[in-house]
């Protein structure tokens, strides 16, 4: 099982150096995710400014891209990265594309299947000089007359995807070189809900489960305080509980009625990143990995035999950038020693 993380900062400067230290710690991939930055920008920075770990998106936003403008960033990203590029994208749900992006939505499932062929495609032929015709009902392409004149450092890129639902999940196992988990997402949810589904797309397509990796996240609050830990952490657990899409996840860990308590609280007014003080002890246990180095570090090797990859990151809702840049901190000093009990 890999390490990798996904490095914060309060600017790009410090996000990259944070990816640096990460990464001479032993991370093997470091990872940027897409709502108070650009995926794609942010990739590019921390490219720069790291060697060895390759660096991925986790996610970038499927549906508000054009595929043809998707398969351009991941071509300049891989060169800038001399080839250690990961293109992560999932869907977001529909409220963030209609209303934030304008973007279409459609039925996610088929939508994202066409955009990740069609990027696939335009990778594979973009300095080919050849007529790219592909048929969609969301992502049609028509392209003539284009021949990119820039070599590309290679014509395969690794696709992931981030799926929750089984439908997406499936479909993970069918075409992706990676699944990405959600945020939140126990040992138990990853074995009992999502493996079978992830199996079972392999079984449809006749690959085998060496052909998927499967990076599960696990946000991590590291204290010596236990209070302290869980309340870094609490306003990510609300964060996400705010979204009734995922009542499913909390009903499977006995936690449907601390969520509507969360969405409760929501809905009087309060925004997403403060809600904390409506999270359960039980919600933050459940869910997250919270403690002491060595408490952490245990509940880290609780994914060992089921994902090939765990994605740590710091809490970062409805706390002060202090708060995010310490637990920030404690998590890449613990990376070798998780790293060391995995090898």
């Amino acid at each position: 099982m890999r390490i990798t993380y996904q490095p914060w900062g309060e600017t790009l400067a410090e996000l990259v150096d944070a990816g640096r230290r990460a990464e001479q710690a032993g991370a093997d991939v470091l990872w940027v995710s897409e709502l108070h930055r650009s995926a794609t920008i942010t990739a590019a920075a921390l490219a720069h400014g790291t060697e060895t770990a390759r660096i991925g998106t986790s996610i970038a936003l499927a549906f508000t891209r054009s595929p043809m403008t998707t398969a351009l960033e991941a071509l300049d990203l891989d060169e800038i990265a001399d080839g250690r590029f990961i293109l992560g994208l999932g869907t977001g749900v529909q409220r963030l594309n209609e209303d934030w992006h304008n973007a279409r939505w459609g039925k996610p499932v088929g939508h994202i299947r066409e955009t990740v062929r069609n990027v696939r495609h335009f990778v594979a032929n973009a300095t080919s000089g050849a007529e790219m015709s592909l048929d969609g009902e969301f992502e049609p392409m028509r392209i003539r007359g284009y021949e990119r004149p820039f070599a590309v450092r290679r014509t395969e890129i690794p696709i992931y995807l981030a799926a929750m639902g089984p439908a997406m999940t499936r479909l993970a196992g069918r075409i992706a070189d990676g699944w990405i988990s959600h945020e939140l997402c126990s040992p138990r949810y990853l074995a009992d809900r999502v493996l079978p589904e992830l199996e079972s797309g392999l079984t449809a397509a006749e690959r085998s489960r060496s052909e998927i990796d499967a990076v599960v996240s696990a946000c991590c609050s590291v204290d010596n305080d236990p209070a302290e830990a869980r309340r870094r952490i609490a306003g990510l657990v609300g964060f996400y509980a705010s979204v009734r899409t995922y009542a499913d996840f909390f009903a499977f860990h006995d936690l449907a009625e601390e969520q509507q308590a969360v969405i409760e609280a929501f809905r009087s007014g309060r925004g997403a990143d403060y809600l904390a003080d409506a999270v359960s002890d039980r919600m933050i246990e459940a869910l997250t990995m919270t403690g002491d180095r060595d408490q952490v570090a245990a509940q880290i090797l609780g994914y060992q035999g089921l994902a090939d990859a765990v994605k740590l990151s710091p809490p970062t809702h409805g706390i002060s950038a202090a708060d995010t840049r310490q637990a920030q901190d404690q998590i890449i000093a613990m990376i070798a020693e998780v790293k060391e009990n995995v090898a």
